[in-house]
């Protein structure tokens, strides 16, 4: 394990990165496919991402309260 991934095991994610496909009727199918880590010094990101999506487009938003 990566000094990244040590540090990232123990918090929630700053982001949930989704894939955003466009279907019929103006209707989106959104699935979450990784997360992303804000780095300590506030200058990037770490992307985990479980999956590659077909259309190349990542959205990274908040997550939503649970």
């Amino acid at each position: 394990m990566t000094d990244s991934e040590t540090t990232t095991a123990n918090k929630k994610p700053d982001f949930v990165a989704y894939s955003v496909r466009q279907r019929k009727e103006n209707k989106a199918k959104w699935t979450e496919i990784g997360v992303a880590f804000r780095h300590k010094d506030g200058n990037g990101f770490d992307i985990l991402i479980d999956v590659a999506p077909l259309s190349g487009k990542i959205v990274l938003r908040t997550p939503e309260q649970k």
